[in-house]
């Protein structure tokens, strides 16, 4: 096996999310199931350091908050997006997605959308007599697919559901029953958006949005009967949008999310020497209950478990964005820190973007010098919104 494929082998076992781990390691850091979940799939929300929650509506609001969709302009409109990953490293290892959404009426729209994260290929051999065979070449893949209804309970604030299907289809061992581990997962998500109303000398619009994602049961993989929690998460935003004037919009947001897993506990031998860390046995729902108050150092560590974004955009003619943002996580908790910066193009009815992503942490992060590409297409046209209508006024 050729040092590619090596590499590659290694970094599929580790996105397995194995919560059980031998070694030194005391960072109780909280692993779950297809993290690839966990992904910026578009690069506008990827461009303001990872944040969506409380945005203002897009084509991909279905990652960050489909509760946005009830507030989306445009009647149709279609998502496509390519993040590579690891790229510095392979080529063949990526994230794509696809989303759709339509907009039902002044009060609902429905979405769905395709993730598909691919390992890339992986060789397996085995040395028998001596000898490497070649046991074959697998392609390690994860997908979820999804569909959400989102609608207006009053001319500012919307609701949404929405179910997922997720298959994690990991391929680890040649000589066992290696069929998909598969689970589903539902979102309830709520959004905020103001009318427009003056702030100082200018106009402003606040947003403010929540999501509980992926909220379903583990996974559990054949092998040695592995179970992992999917990443449930709760986010919760806010943004402010400066209107200085009908050309030039700065948007300020802010985003925390906190992963409704339990925190890993300490795992002794009979000679009470410590082996690592395992996440309890417990179904999911008491998972999300535990996960509050489980941590082992206190509401100190609870609070190290809370990542932290912010992001500024600013729009100019609705035709060109320029984007840049912070994610922050605790060094104990996975040590995620890193810089991005963003454009967009808005051509016709076609918004291309693109975003780069700076580390500025010690851990490497996947996605570092990696260009990432989006696009939205809109199909459909609908009636000028009762903000626009004010904004003219």
């Amino acid at each position: 096996m050729n040092l590619k494929k090596r590499v590659c082998k290694s970094w599929f076992v580790f996105l397995l999310g194995i919560s059980f781990s031998i070694g030194q390691n005391s960072n109780r850091v909280i692993t779950t199931g297809v993290p690839f979940l966990l992904i910026a799939p578009d690069a506008r929300a990827a461009g303001m350091g990872d944040l969506g929650v409380a945005t203002s509506a897009d084509a991909y609001s279905q990652q960050w908050n489909p509760a946005k969709y009830a507030f989306v302009s445009s009647e149709k409109a279609l998502g496509f997006s390519y993040t590579p990953y690891l790229s510095k490293l392979v080529d063949d290892i990526f994230l794509g997605n696809i989303t759709y959404y339509n907009r039902l009426n002044e009060r609902s729209s429905w979405a769905t959308s395709l993730k598909y994260f691919s390992l890339g290929d992986i060789q397996f051999n085995e040395f028998i007599g001596g000898s490497i065979v070649d046991q074959g070449l697998e392609r390690p893949s994860e997908l979820t697919l999804d569909v959400s209804y989102a609608l207006k309970l009053s001319e500012t604030f919307s609701m949404a559901v929405a179910g997922r299907y997720i298959r994690s289809d990991l391929k680890i061992a040649t000589d066992a029953d290696t069929s998909s581990a598969n689970s589903v997962g539902v979102d309830i998500a709520g959004f905020f958006e103001s009318t427009i109303f003056d702030l100082g000398a200018n106009n402003a619009i606040f947003r403010t949005g929540f999501n509980i994602s992926n909220i379903g049961p583990r996974l559990v993989y054949d092998i040695r009967g592995q179970k992992n929690f999917i990443p449930t998460n709760l986010k919760v935003g806010f943004g402010l949008d400066l209107l200085f004037d009908a050309n030039n919009v700065l948007g300020v947001y802010t985003e925390f999310n906190k992963l409704l897993v339990p925190t890993p506990v300490a795992v002794y031998n009979d000679d009470s020497i410590l082996l690592g860390y395992s996440q309890p046995d417990i179904d999911f729902l008491n998972g999300i209950l535990t996960s509050f108050n489980d941590a082992p150092g206190g509401a100190q560590e609870e609070l190290k478990e809370i990542t932290a974004a912010v992001g500024l955009e600013y729009r100019f003619e609705d035709s060109f964005s320029i984007r840049t943002g912070y994610f922050s996580e605790s060094q104990d908790k996975g040590s995620r820190r890193y810089l991005t910066m963003g454009a967009g193009f808005d051509i016709k009815s076609l918004d291309v973007d693109i975003s780069y992503l700076f580390s500025t942490s010690s851990v490497r992060n996947p996605l570092e010098n990696t260009i990432r590409f989006s696009l939205a297409l809109d199909i459909g046209n609908y009636p000028i919104t009762n903000q626009e209508e004010n904004q003219e006024d």
